[in-house]
């Protein structure tokens, strides 16, 4: 399944995960390139490498994207017990989250969209109250793909919806996405512990490797931050529930330019720690540390146990609304970055 607008085309594997396999781009010569992580067909999500090391790339995460301490919270007085498939901990969606299952498609043609829905049964990976989700792909007339999430619930139950999709603007051209230049509307992030669970305090990025309020390499500091590489969640500056830039990524070599635009109040920037080489995708790109960059836009982790963070429990009655944009543009000429 395919959409294009403009200067973009779009592809989706199915309907397994309502997954992101391709999206190609011009670069500033015009030229079209594949700047996502995929695979030319199911068999590759589906291939033991693949599953073994669990990358997502592409797919929604859910019902909880990110992690849960010790794969357990309690609401309304009771306590609910998730996998821990994350060392002790729980992450994105548990043993079969949102990413493995089946969503039901339905083209919408008139705004060059398709609208994804799945239905989560109560119980389903430990969570309360049966979730229908749906999650529509648009892409706009100012070369967007645009993510809007819906859901309601016959329960109160935490929800998390992200996209897990992973960027390399050089569309392969470049071996590392080390390069790119990276700028996060956020001046603090959530302090985690050695298995990266929210401490509950938000700390300011200033004068830390991890400070990307005003633009720089990845790479320029990636050696220097504890655990090989970034992983960590912002806490974007703005409203919640307001749409607002989370990031803009520029690679010098295409002159590609990704802008992120929403209205999550956290984003978790992954510099690809844990990619080892062993999977090969689309193109027969091979994907190593570091190689592409995921900015995934959400609730800040362990949320449901920490009751100073925005909150994700989703009430009977109410609806869960959330809004992604990925804007396209290329650009002439050197970054100006923090080398």
């Amino acid at each position: 399944m395919a959409l294009s607008k403009n200067l973009l085309l779009l592809s989706l594997i199915g309907c397994m995960g309502a997954t992101i396999t391709s999206l190609l781009t011009p670069d500033k010569n015009g030229k079209m390139g594949n700047v996502v992580f995929g695979f030319d067909s199911l068999a590759g999500y589906q291939s033991k490498e693949y599953l073994k090391s669990g990358p997502y790339f592409g797919a929604i995460v859910g019902r909880y994207g990110n992690r849960i301490a010790n794969g357990k919270f309690t609401l309304n007085g009771q306590e609910y017990t998730l996998a821990t498939n994350n060392g002790g901990n729980y992450l994105h969606g548990g043993n079969k989250g949102f990413d493995k299952v089946v969503w039901q498609a339905e083209p919408l043609p008139d705004q060059n969209a398709v609208r994804f829905t799945y239905v989560s049964a109560d119980g389903e990976e430990g969570y309360p109250g049966k979730l229908t989700s749906h999650v529509t792909y648009t892409l706009t007339n100012d070369n967007e793909i645009r993510i809007d999430y819906q859901a309601t619930t016959n329960k109160a139950t935490p929800v998390n919806l992200t996209n897990h999709s992973y960027f390399n603007l050089s569309a392969g051209q470049a071996e590392y996405a080390l390069s790119h230049v990276l700028t996060l509307n956020a001046d603090k992030y959530t302090v985690v512990d050695e298995s990266l669970i929210p401490t509950g305090e938000l700390r300011d990025v200033s004068g830390t490797v991890i400070d990307f309020t005003e633009p720089q390499t990845i790479g320029a500091g990636v050696n220097q931050v504890d655990g090989g590489g970034y992983d960590h969640n912002y806490v974007l500056n703005g409203s919640e529930g307001e749409l607002k830039q989370a990031a803009t990524v520029y690679e010098p070599t295409s002159g590609r330019v990704m802008e992120v635009v929403t209205t999550e109040p956290g984003v978790q920037f992954y510099s690809g720690n844990f990619l080892d080489g062993t999977i090969t995708g689309s193109g027969g790109k091979t994907f190593k540390k570091n190689y592409g960059i995921a900015l995934e836009t959400q609730h800040f982790p362990d949320s449901p146990n920490q009751p100073k963070f925005p909150s994700t429990i989703l009430e009977i009655g109410e609806m869960y609304e959330s809004t992604t944009i990925y804007k396209f543009s290329v650009r002439e000429g050197k970054a100006q970055a923090q080398q």
